[in-house]
């Protein structure tokens, strides 16, 4: 289940990241904040249930950047 979370977190991840890249979005798109959130938030609880508490911690914080994110507006 971890390497499930931990797989489908980081494609969604680098979709955001390649969509933006490419130019298809910016980084004020819904889709763009809700992909590294969604994202980072399974290869938190993936990275949590094998115990690599380094991968925890920065997902979590990236996971709570996007939040921001999308409630800030």
């Amino acid at each position: 289940m971890a390497t499930w979370l931990n797989n489908i977190g980081v494609i969604m991840i680098l979709i955001a990241f390649i969509l933006l890249s490419m130019k298809i979005i910016n980084s004020e798109h819904p889709a763009y904040k809700w992909l590294n959130f969604v994202g980072a938030g399974f290869t938190c609880v993936g990275a949590y249930m094998l115990g690599v508490m380094a991968f925890v911690v920065m997902e979590a914080i990236w996971s709570a950047v996007a939040l921001y994110s999308i409630i800030r507006k």
